[in-house]
């Protein structure tokens, strides 16, 4: 005869614990930043309309382009978004062996502030103008705050027991390779740049 079936024993888990540390990082080239305006969304949408005519484009206001591609924090200080660092550091895993980007994905963010998660970029911005090409080869200006010398300070959470602290510092340190913002190492295909690029600054990391 059978042995009769136990009751299967409940489910235990134990809560993962979460570590967040303060990295400060410096810039090594200057950051270019371009927050997409709610003007540019407007006028996408608008051009999408089949419905409506199309209109003649207004002439550029490089001081009104300048400030819209500025990403304000709650307080006015000057930001970039939190995800974009946390996209350079999972994006710098590939330079290590034995780590998995989909693993960093969830075990590893940067804590913005703010409604748009914005990390404080100290720095005081300058209006830079470039020429760009869109479409077709056809050239137009574009206005831009540029950031040099700059630093930020990394609000990094992680799973200690997926990776370790100095683990962690060491894929900020490589995230900086790549860079963020506009015309950095790791942007896609013709956009590719030496901007934006930064290392872990000297001096202790701070535990919360």
């Amino acid at each position: 005869m059978a042995p009769k079936a136990t009751e299967s024993q409940a489910i235990s888990l134990i809560p993962i614990k979460r570590l967040t540390i303060m990295v400060p990082v410096e810039g090594l080239t200057p950051l270019i930043t371009h927050r997409f305006s709610e003007k540019a969304k407007r006028q996408m949408l608008d051009d999408q309309d089949k419905t409506k005519a199309k209109t003649k484009r207004p002439p550029q206001d490089p001081e009104a382009e300048y400030m819209a591609a500025r990403y304000i924090m709650d307080d006015k200080r000057d930001g970039f978004p939190a995800v974009g660092f946390k996209a350079a550091i999972v994006g710098a895993a590939r330079l290590f062996d034995g780590i998995s980007m989909t693993a960093l994905k969830q075990g590893i963010y940067v804590q913005g502030e703010g409604s748009e998660q914005l990390i404080h970029i100290v720095a005081d911005p300058v209006m830079r103008e470039d020429v760009c090409r869109v479409g077709m080869g056809t050239a137009n200006l574009r206005y831009r705050p540029e950031y040099w010398p700059w630093s930020a300070l990394l609000p990094v959470t992680f799973v200690p027991s997926m990776i370790d602290e100095s683990s962690v510092i060491a894929l900020v340190d490589a995230a900086g390779m790549g860079g963020v913002g506009e015309w950095r190492p790791s942007a896609p295909k013709s956009a590719t740049g030496s901007y934006g690029q930064f290392r872990v600054a000297s001096g202790e990391t701070g535990v919360l």
